[in-house]
């Protein structure tokens, strides 16, 4: 049977037309991959240009004549040019509707939608806001109304201060607003806000928030003002709108009413509406290092095998009527019934992106299938995967996008998804032998892409996914009719909790690794799916020599006495990473965000995990929980590392390690380099009020580079430090007190004589930092002045002590905001 050449399917009578099109698939995904790598986006017509010349590429085929050695690089040309046009047209048109630099930090009154189910945590809510109209604050209608982005994301805080659960100290002194109101989807609300260009944290190995928000259309961040003096809050009436958000936030907000026990609460909310936010942080920490983690975040891959396990389900059913086996084959009614319900599933559970890329991932696949294209499994696993980035070309970045796009293809490659013959004994091992497919060759990419690896995983896997998708999903999807039903689910909740935490805490049960190079990563990969292809073994153990690079990947480090330094980019706080031959050295940990989330979690372990680090010495320079929020979960990871400081004898972290004060006149030597604590002395801990005046000190030298880590030290601490300290020039200076009106005093800079200075401080603090006269005071004497917020995680190295690297330079692509 032929068909027409331009269709997407092409049937085995007509290879030469599938290799066309298998060929330009790949071009338009390598295209797209091509332009994600853009630090700047060109003219809104030159991507139209492209689409263009895609085209006429395509449009050649047939005029191809005896020039078909030329047809297959030319539609791969013509494809990459497609995929490239397709998504950089895309990008120019979402980033013109970006946030104006002019209306940050500007008060607006918005009329909107609240477009997604609220995220409640303590003292604030937070949600997505569809703008329907905008103006001034206190405008009388007189002057042209602001141009607001159509998406934003809002919080509203009880202190008026737009920061989300922030510590007692850190706290500026803001005027008490009112207690945020029960935001809810659908709802309309006018209200007083500010607003500013998403900025995230910059890391290597690191999560891009600005990436996230430029995948959901949200090109503004801000606050609800609810201050004395600002317009209150009004409640516009229900709308129409996110029926499907209404009815998960109900469901959701009925569960926690119904399970009296948070963290089964919290599970059964996740598996049934997708807020992950609902579990609680300890249980994430289990569930990553059981392997589990998937099953409870409505991922690609729980949706995989989710649909898998429906369209089981649907043929086993099916097989019982004589009239609908009569009607439409048993194999294809359970394909189609799989896709069917997992799309459903992934709708009512919020039709994330990782949800979104994975539903249209199966759906492709399975109309190849149902409309008899006999393409070899390749074939299909790409044209699946070229829709997908059709869709979303920036999933490409997404571990999601690759863990469901490898494991489908893992699947395709090991056996057909539709095999449904024999018992139940045949189809429990058919059961085991996907997943253990799946996990055999999602281990090289789990290490590349989380650089770790969780060694009871298999056996974790192989009782939770059975547990979790036909127990507890099944009664917790049911008790959305029968609340009866989540109590028992909350019972099943529980019993897996117990198996997992006892997985958990078994000797080695979970394995770290450095992130390793693209090659050996992808070689890694390769070698996993070889091993699980239904082939000849000796052709599968072709595959363990491709997992070695992958696996023995040594991250590399300076060179005996030389030393790096890696400030990394933590928001309003201090976290240095110091490395030399063979030793490594934190200072600070950075800030606490909220009750639920540091930098210790959320940076400094990821990144330490992909540097492969074994930290020997952790400084903390004092008690503000914007140099120690991060360190309980940096010191649960690094149980080796020895603890320095300067917090007092009751202080919570002398709970989780014993503690050495810093004082000054303590040195040590690493590999060359020597380290020298050169304050608070032993009479400072006397008399301070206040933590900044007893913050440790650092000063790391190797005789031909130096740099000094100054904590929050202030005016009084500089002068005494300058006076008493010979020696003391350093090549870097990590700024005191994030660059405080407080600190840099002109004594200081003149003992030190720094090139460069580090200030690590948040994108438009609430504290001014760093302050104007302080810039002034380093540019009288010629020192170039490095802030984070606009160069992201900051790299320094003795080998070249004139120069700072900035993340958010190298890695600068068009999503991401650039500071003025």
């Amino acid at each position: 049977m032929q068909h027409d050449s331009g269709e997407c399917f092409v049937t085995p009578d007509a290879p030469g037309r599938g290799l066309g099109f298998f060929a330009f698939m790949a071009g338009s995904v390598a295209g797209a991959a091509l332009q994600l790598q853009q630090a700047v986006l060109w003219d809104h017509a030159a991507y139209v240009a492209l689409l263009v010349g895609a085209a006429a590429g395509w449009s050649w085929r047939p005029r191809a004549g005896r020039r078909q050695r030329l047809l297959l690089p030319a539609l791969l040309l013509a494809g990459a040019l497609g995929g490239a046009g397709l998504a950089g047209w895309r990008s120019s048109v979402q980033a013109a509707n970006a946030l104006e630099p002019a209306l940050e930090g500007r008060d607006l009154q918005v009329l909107g939608v609240v477009s997604q189910m609220p995220q409640r945590g303590e003292g604030g809510v937070r949600f997505l806001f569809d703008v329907e109209a905008a103006r001034w604050a206190g405008d009388t209608g007189q002057d042209p109304p602001p141009r607001v982005p159509a998406r934003i994301a809002l919080g509203w805080y009880a202190d008026n201060t737009g920061l989300w659960g922030r510590a007692p100290e850190q706290a500026p002194r803001a005027q008490a607003g009112e207690a945020p109101g029960p935001v809810h989807a659908g709802e309309r609300w006018r209200l007083q806000v500010r607003l500013k260009a998403p900025h995230g944290n910059l890391n290597p190995h690191g999560f891009d928030l600005e990436l996230r928000l430029w995948e959901q259309g949200v090109q503004a961040s801000g606050y609800v003002r609810t201050g004395a003096g600002d317009a209150r809050p009004q409640p516009m009436g229900r709308t129409w709108r996110h029926p499907v958000e209404r009815a998960r936030e109900a469901v959701r907000d009925a569960v926690f009413e119904r399970v009296p026990d948070r963290r089964q609460a919290g599970v059964i909310a996740a598996l049934v509406t997708g807020d992950q936010a609902a579990i609680e942080r300890a249980d994430w920490d289990m569930f990553r290092a059981t392997g589990v983690a998937h099953l409870m975040s409505i991922s690609g891959l729980h949706i995989t095998m989710f649909a898998w396990l429906a369209g089981a389900l649907v043929g086993m059913a099916w097989r019982r009527s004589t009239r609908l086996m009569l009607w439409w084959p048993a194999p294809q009614a359970a394909l189609a019934g799989g896709v069917v319900l997992a799309a459903l599933y992934a709708l009512f559970s919020g039709w994330g992106l990782p949800a979104q890329r994975t539903v249209w991932m199966l759906a492709t696949a399975a109309l190849l299938r149902l409309t008899g294209r006999q393409w070899p499994w390749p074939f299909v696993w790409l044209c699946t995967g070229a829709v997908v980035v059709a869709f979303d070309p920036w999933g490409l970045l997404q571990p999601g996008f690759w863990l469901s796009f490898v494991a489908v293809g893992v699947l395709f490659a090991a056996g057909s998804p539709d095999e449904t013959g024999g018992g139940a004994v045949a189809r429990l091992a058919r059961m085991w032998r996907e997943q253990w497919t799946v996990t055999l060759a999602l281990t090289p990419l789990g290490l590349l892409l989380f650089q770790q690896l969780s060694v009871v995983g298999l056996a974790a896997n192989m009782l939770a996914i059975p547990w979790v998708t036909l127990v507890i999903t099944p009664l917790a999807m049911l008790g959305a009719a029968v609340p009866l039903l989540w109590d028992l689910a909350a019972r099943a909740v529980q019993l897996l909790a117990w198996l997992l935490e006892w997985l958990a805490g078994l000797p080695l049960a979970t394995l770290s690794a450095p992130a390793p190079a693209l090659w050996a990563a992808i070689a890694g990969v390769t070698g996993g799916a070889l091993l699980a292809m239904r082939l000849p073994w000796s052709l599968r153990v072709q595959g363990l020599p491709l997992l070695l690079p992958a696996l023995l990947w040594q991250a590399p480090r300076p060179a005996d006495g030389e030393f790096e330094l890696l400030a990394a980019d933590v928001g309003q706080g201090n976290a240095v990473l110091v490395r030399t031959a063979r030793h490594s050295l934190l200072y600070d940990a950075g800030p606490r965000y909220s009750l639920e989330s540091d930098a210790g979690h959320r940076v400094l372990v990821p990144l330490l995990r992909a540097l492969d680090e074994r930290v020997d010495t952790v400084v903390l320079s004092h008690r503000d929980s914007d140099h120690t929020g991060g360190a309980p979960a940096v010191l649960a990871m690094q149980p080796g590392a020895e603890l320095r400081s300067s917090v007092e004898a009751g202080h919570p972290l002398r709970q989780l390690r014993p503690v050495q004060r810093c004082l000054a006149g303590q040195s040590w030597t690493w590999d060359g380099v020597r380290f020298e604590i050169l304050h608070p002395e032993a009479g400072d801990y006397a008399g301070f009020t206040r933590p900044n005046a007893v913050s440790c000190v650092l000063r790391i030298g190797n005789g031909r580079a130096a740099a000094l880590l100054a904590g929050d030290i202030e005016r009084l601490q500089e002068a005494a430090l300058a006076s008493r300290a010979p020696g003391l020039q350093a090549d870097l200076l990590l700024v005191p007190h994030h660059g405080s009106k407080t600190s840099s005093s002109p004594a200081l800079l003149d003992a030190v004589r720094p090139r460069i200075a580090l200030v690590q401080a948040g994108w438009r603090n609430r504290f001014g930092h760093p302050a104007a006269e302080v810039l002034a005071r380093y540019a009288e004497r010629g020192v170039a002045v490095v802030d984070s917020a606009h160069c992201g995680a900051a790299h320094w190295a003795s080998t070249q002590p004139h120069r700072v690297r900035c993340e958010r330079q190298e890695a600068r692509r068009y999503w991401h905001h650039q500071p003025p």
